[in-house]
């Protein structure tokens, strides 16, 4: 997916947003603002989202000497998911529909994404998982599971730390010795990294490893050698997010993209609204809303 001009000003707001979480000093933030707005106005549209995303955060840490800004966000998140957790489970294990229920529960994780929204709160993590559970789902949820079913290596790209807890759900319904987990390499907003993965439990969950990169989606030539095989030689890949679908979304390979719809452009590529619950094949036309006339749970 290529740069759209209603990216520019969401670049814009995301490095005032992690600059002001840093410092409070405005000199600092004029230097940093100055700088990214330079470039921005280099930048070829033509490339994707998470490579602007990679280059102005790195620009910001190495101008505030902060290697993981968001370090604080991370822990608050994974704490919360982790105490929610227990109660959601329970919900997929009494759901008469439970591979559906945890998918559903997995993208509701989603909405943890301060690439789109700095102000998130436990309140609006609360309210995806009851929307998760009621809203329609855009997608075949059977056509995922038969793929996972049929696949002999499986390997799912994470999205954000707290995320990652939600996913544990849904890999609990999969065939877990088929799974590789991939996080980020390095710190990258509040995607999640192997400190993550660790303070989660999910390494003790399924085999996880990190992708070598500090972008937030998966821009190959950025990931290291190790992944870049895993993802060539793997049947199947599952990719959690947005940054994972505008840096994916033209791949040849089979993907199934699970996200949350958090902002126009990416609604409009993929054809639904904002706010929509998206189970996407790559390769596949835009699906229209599947109406669930029972709840899921």
């Amino acid at each position: 997916m290529k740069t759209y001009f209603e990216c520019i000003p969401c670049f814009v707001r995301q490095t005032l947003d992690a600059i002001r979480l840093i410092t409070e000093d405005e000199e600092v933030h004029e230097l940093v603002l100055r700088q990214a707005l330079h470039e921005f106005s280099n930048m070829d549209l033509r490339q994707s989202p998470p490579l602007m995303g990679q280059r102005i955060h790195r620009l910001i840490r190495r101008l505030t000497g902060r290697k993981d800004p968001y370090r604080g966000i991370k822990d608050h998140f994974n704490a919360l998911a982790l105490e929610l957790y227990p109660r959601l489970k329970q919900t997929v294990e009494a759901s008469s529909r439970p591979r559906e229920t945890a998918m559903r529960l997995a993208i509701a994780g989603n909405i943890i994404d301060f690439g789109v929204n700095s102000r998130i709160d436990s309140g609006h993590v609360h309210e995806a998982i009851e929307h998760a559970l009621t809203t329609p789902l855009e997608g075949e949820v059977e056509s995922f599971y038969e793929a996972v079913s049929r696949a002999s290596r499986i390997l799912y790209l994470a999205d954000n730390a707290g995320e990652i807890v939600f996913d544990k759900l849904l890999l609990e319904q999969m065939p877990r010795e088929k799974v590789v987990v991939s996080v980020k390499g390095f710190p990258i907003i509040n995607d999640a990294t192997m400190i993550d993965a660790g303070n989660t439990g999910l390494d003790r969950l399924v085999k996880v490893i990190d992708n070598g990169s500090d972008a937030p989606g998966t821009i190959l030539e950025s990931c290291h050698e190790e992944f870049r095989r895993h993802f060539n030689e793997t049947e199947l890949i599952i990719a959690k997010g947005q940054g994972n679908y505008e840096s994916l979304s033209e791949t040849e390979k089979d993907v199934f993209f699970l996200l949350k719809a958090k902002c126009p452009v990416v609604a409009k590529h993929l054809g639904c609204r904002i706010g929509s619950m998206v189970l996407r094949r790559s390769g596949r036309v835009p699906i229209t809303a599947v109406a669930c006339n029972e709840s899921p749970v």
